[in-house]
């Protein structure tokens, strides 16, 4: 059986570990990507702040050496859903199954004035700029907006709002600086009512404004005003934005998608056409676009493959769990378990910020490259 997985993020590296692990030099899998490596989410932040350098960030699929599993590093061109043919810049690849886990892209041209008057701290190279955007900023207002739904990573926004208040208070520029936060929900995280309150409380703590049920629409870059989705406007000195989010092109040219992303069982992953999956990010699942939500999909889908290769049924299904972390600043971190399942109201528990959690946070990550790239990996490079 051939197992063809587009995309290597937390949904494609985990899913190529199970099935290795199961079966060894016995499996049949190829596992496509145009990029020079894996990136965590978390990474970014570590760029935009200075604590690693931007190539510290990046974890090469070179390193990536595992039984039956070929790597190719190559641009997907089409996919073929009903057919399982895939053509990519190195050829084309049958499937008996295909795995879509080709993630989200960002699209900063789609708000006007974000690429001229603002900085995404999505990518690592706006991660990069971003920082570098910090280290010439002398205060004035700060604005953390959301351009537009979904977005991966929804407590990112927060953590970008209360980082930056340690960032200028070791500058000496708090006092002469504001921090204003947009964001559309009526708070911070919504499925996390503990998380929220300790967010909210945590920004007035620091001062920092909290504007809630708003997108920014567009920055006008010579007037340095950010237009929010109501019509309002607000000043800012430095902005730093998290950019639309939408289907990479190639997805959305396979006939695959709905309403802009890839419907699927909400229990089986499985698409409408036979013998498809797709996780993470690409899709519509009803979970928060970030990869714990990638990871605990592809480990349901690894499971059913696997009972397929052995000639049975998969009692495996996704229960919607995903646990995060994040920095709440001053050296703190907190956990932030939520879980979404199609009927039910999403629901999550909070731990109490804690010095601790930052090295729960790193063996988050160090156990996950060491899970897929081997042991001599680490977060820091």
């Amino acid at each position: 059986m051939r197992i063809v997985v587009l995309g290597a993020g937390f949904g494609g590296l985990e899913l190529t570990a199970s099935l290795s692990d199961e079966f060894g030099d016995a499996l049949d899998l190829v596992l496509i990507d145009r990029g020079e490596g894996f990136v965590f989410g978390f990474s970014k932040l570590d760029v935009m702040f200075g604590r690693i350098p931007p190539e510290a960030a990046l974890h090469r699929y070179t390193d990536l050496v595992r039984p039956g599993v070929r790597f190719v590093n190559a641009e997907v061109r089409a996919i073929d859903p009903v057919g399982r043919r895939v053509q990519t810049d190195a050829g084309s690849f049958d499937a008996d199954v295909l795995v879509v886990a080709l993630g989200a892209e960002y699209d900063p041209a789609a708000t006007p004035g974000l690429i001229d008057g603002g900085n995404e701290f999505y990518s690592v190279a706006g991660a990069t700029a971003a920082r570098e955007a910090l280290e010439r900023f002398e205060g004035g207002r700060v604005v953390v907006g959301v351009t537009s739904t979904p977005f991966k990573c929804p407590p990112a926004p927060s953590e970008t709002s209360l980082l930056p208040h340690d960032f200028l208070v070791s500058r000496g520029l708090r006092e002469q600086s504001s921090i204003t936060q947009v964001m559309p929900f009526g708070v911070p995280i919504p499925p996390a009512p503990d998380a929220s309150r300790a967010i909210l409380a945590a920004f007035e703590e620091r001062g920092i404004e909290f504007v809630p049920g708003r997108l920014v629409a567009a920055l006008v870059p010579h007037r340095q005003v950010a237009l929010l989705d109501d019509g309002t406007e607000l000043p800012y000195d430095l902005f730093l934005g998290i950019p639309a989010h939408r289907v990479p092109a190639v997805v959305a040219a396979s006939g695959m998608t709905e309403g802009g992303w890839i419907p699927v069982d909400s229990l089986t992953l499985e698409t409408r056409f036979p013998g498809v999956y797709a996780v993470g990010d690409v899709t519509s699942v009803g979970t928060p676009k970030a990869g714990v939500f990638a990871e605990g999909q592809a480990e349901v889908v690894a499971a059913r493959i696997a009972a397929q290769i052995r000639g049975g049924e998969s009692p495996a299904t996704y229960d919607g769990r995903g646990v995060c972390y994040m920095e709440f600043g001053a050296g703190r971190v907190a956990e932030i378990d939520v879980t979404f399942l199609m009927g039910q109201a999403p629901h999550g528990t909070f731990g109490t910020p804690s010095e601790s959690d930052v090295a729960e946070k790193e063996r988050f990550g160090t156990s996950r490259l060491t899970r897929w790239f081997g042991a001599g990996s680490s977060t820091s490079g």
